[in-house]
C-alpha cells in the first residue's frame, strides 16, 4: 500500500522523506490481531497444502495473529496465484507455489492472467518432495538400469498427473537425457494414475512421493529409484538417482511462499525470517519429514536466484521436448 508524503520544507529535504514508506510498513508489520491470508492453490490435503498449514499454524501463534488458510483450486495452480498477484502488497496475503508454478510461466506464457516473475516476490522456500520412480510390484522391471534398457528395447507407457506436472517433466526429461520415447499418459490427478499402475494398465510413474510411498510400503510398487542427491529415510533402501545411474534425473516438487511483487522489501525480509525460523524448528521439521518433505529452507535473497533457476530449467525441456499445456 503506498502513501502520499506532503513536504512543508526545502526541497532538500527530499531525500529524508523517500524511506518513509516502507520503514513505517515494516514498524507496523504485523499488527497484533490482524488476519494473513495464505492461499492455497491447490485443493486440501496435498502437499502444497500440508506444508502451508504447518506454517501457517506456527505463523499464527509466533505474531499473535490469524493465519487463514485459503484453498483456490484450480488451472493448475494458476487461479490462486492470480488471486495473489492481484491482491493488497501489504504483507497480509500470502501465495503457496510449486514446481508447477515455474513450469506454468514457460507452458502457459500469453494465456496465464498474471506474470509469475513480474508479479509475484519470492519470500521462502520450504521444502522439496523428490520424485519416486515406481513400477508395479508385478512388473519385470527389478531396477532402474533395467528400466532404462527396457525403454530403449520396447515400447512403455508412464502415468502422471497431468501435462506439465512434475511427473510429466520428470519423464520428458528423463526421455531426453536417455534418449528414449516412453509414452505419456496424463490423468486427472496422481491418485488415479497411481491406480492403474498397480492394476498394470501402465509400466512406470516417476511419481510425486508422497502420492506413492504407502502402495511401496504395502509392496503393491516397487521403487526403482529416488531423484534426490540424498536416500530417503522412509525408503533407505531405494538408491538416488546418482547411484542408480542418470544423475541429470534430479527432480524435487518444491514448496516455497510469494507475496505481490510491490510488497516492500522490510515486509519480505521480515515475514522471509519468520518463516524460516518456523521451518527449521524441530517440530514442523519432524512433521514435515513424515510427510515426505525435505526441509529446504531459503530465505528472500536464496531463494530468488533458485526460482529463476528453476524457471530457465524447465522451460529448455519444455522446448526441447516440445510439450504443450494441452
Amino acid at each position: 500500500m503506498q502513501r502520499r508524503i506532503l513536504l512543508t520544507g526545502a526541497a532538500a529535504l527530499w531525500p529524508l522523506a523517500l524511506p518513509l514508506p516502507s520503514f513505517a510498513q515494516a514498524v507496523d508489520y504485523p499488527k497484533p490481531g490482524s488476519t494473513i491470508r495464505y492461499v492455497v492453490p491447490f485443493p486440501p490435503g496435498g502437499l502444497t497444502d500440508v506444508m502451508a498449514r504447518l506454517v501457517g499454524q506456527q505463523l499464527g501463534e509466533r505474531w499473535k495473529l490469524n493465519v487463514v488458510i485459503d484453498n483456490k483450486p484450480g488451472s493448475g495452480g494458476m487461479i490462486g496465484a492470480d488471486a495473489v498477484a492481484k491482491a493488497a502488497p501489504d504483507g497480509y496475503t500470502l501465495l503457496a507455489i510449486t514446481m508447477t508454478h515455474a513450469v506454468n510461466a514457460t507452458l502457459a506464457k500469453g494465456k496465464a492472467p498474471y506474470d509469475f516473475q513480474k508479479d509475484l516476490k519470492p519470500v521462502a522456500l520450504l521444502a522439496g518432495s523428490p520424485m519416486l520412480v515406481v513400477v508395479p510390484a508385478a512388473s519385470p522391471i527389478k531396477d532402474f538400469k533395467e528400466l532404462m534398457a527396457a525403454a530403449k528395447a520396447r515400447p512403455l507407457n508412464a502415468g502422471s498427473s497431468g501435462n506439465g506436472t512434475p511427473p510429466h517433466l520428470t519423464l520428458a526429461l528423463f526421455n531426453e537425457l536417455t534418449k528414449s520415447n516412453v509414452q505419456h499418459v496424463p490423468y486427472k490427478g496422481g491418485a488415479p494414475a497411481i491406480t492403474d499402475l498397480i492394476g498394470g494398465q501402465l509400466d512406470v510413474i516417476f511419481s510425486n512421493f508422497p502420492e506413492s510411498i504407502a502402495h511401496v510400503k504395502s509392496g503393491k510398487l516397487r521403487a526403482l529409484a529416488i531423484a534426490s542427491s540424498t536416500r530417503h529415510p522412509l525408503v533407505p533402501e531405494v538408491p538416488t538417482i546418482t547411484e542408480a545411474g542418470l544423475p541429470g534425473l534430479l527432480v524435487e516438487n518444491w514448496t516455497a511462499v510469494m507475496v505481490p511483487a510491490a510488497t516492500p522489501d522490510a515486509i519480505v525480509q521480515k515475514l522471509g525470517a519468520e518463516v524460516l525460523q518456523i521451518v527449521a524448528s524441530a517440530d514442523v521439521e519432524d512433521k514435515a519429514r513424515t510427510q515426505g518433505f525435505r526441509v529446504d529452507a531459503r530465505g528472500p535473497d536464496k531463494f530468488g536466484p533458485f526460482v529463476r533457476e528453476e524457471v530457465e530449467r524447465w522451460a529448455k525441456l519444455i522446448a526441447a521436448a516440445r510439450i504443450t499445456a494441452d
